[in-house]
């Protein structure tokens, strides 16, 4: 599968303005499977979400279809979304087709107040794309590795994320350490530039499951970074070193 990595700055609060954006980013680039975006990549990350998340059907979500539909490609992201009842921060896979499959972030990031508003997802998620198996989190999520834990039943974890710079080097260890404990390709997005609170460099990268990246974008640059999976290579590792099946069980602790 093939896939593009956009690390890109956000205007505060611009859906369309955001949205129209990545549409320039992305005119030039090659035909892919699937292009994977930040964390609330139309608004900026909010954690008080009044004035700044959207209503359903939100506009981002009907930008992302327009743009799979005429793109003949998967488009992912999280978007700020106000429910008849709730927020939530909610990643979005939307497939050319117009199918739509959803994961509410589950770890709510305390430390700047996300949880006092937003209220968390409690379903894990797998989806399967150009036979690819994909768990999706969302940035704060990444530091939990039991919710993350490959059961067997992903090859590639996406991450997308307003991770800013004062835990930029939390950021670049943990996206290795995923990959690497979970046997899997880690496709982590992240955003440049500043919002009314915090400021972001990116470290947008693409991880194999050695650990290491297959690309990378620049800091502090926009910046569209094309990567592609290889499954035999995945399962002819996983079959040589097979630590995945000895894996703890966790509820024999709990």
């Amino acid at each position: 599968m093939k896939i593009a990595l956009v690390q890109h700055d956000i205007v505060w609060a611009e859906p369309e303005i955001n949205c129209n954006h990545i549409s320039e980013l992305l005119e030039t680039i090659p035909q892919v499977d699937l292009v994977v975006l930040p964390e609330m990549f139309s608004t900026g990350f909010a954690t008080k979400p009044e004035g700044i998340a959207e209503n359903e059907p939100s506009y981002s979500l009907g930008w992302m279809k327009k743009s799979a539909a005429r793109m003949d490609c998967a488009i992912a992201g999280s978007v700020a979304l106000k429910t008849k009842e709730v927020y939530v921060n909610r990643f979005y896979f939307v497939k050319p087709d117009g199918d739509v499959l959803t994961y509410d972030k589950r770890h709510l990031f305390t430390y700047g107040g996300e949880h006092l508003t937003f209220n968390p997802g409690h379903k894990r998620v797998i989806i399967e794309w150009c036979g690819v198996r994909i768990l999706p989190i969302i940035c704060y999520d990444l530091r939990f590795p039991v919710w993350s834990r490959n059961r067997g039943d992903y090859d590639m974890m996406i991450c997308v994320a307003s991770w800013s710079i004062p835990r930029r080097y939390h950021w670049d260890t943990l996206i290795r350490a995923r990959a690497i404990e979970n046997q899997c390709y880690v496709a982590a997005v992240n955003r440049i530039g500043t919002d009314p609170s915090r400021e972001y460099n990116g470290g947008t990268a693409f991880i194999d499951p050695y650990g290491q990246p297959i690309a990378l974008c620049s800091d502090n640059k926009e910046e569209v970074i094309i990567c592609k999976t290889d499954l035999q290579i995945l399962n002819n590792y996983r079959k040589k070193f097979p630590a995945i099946g000895d894996r703890d069980n966790f509820s024999i602790f709990y």
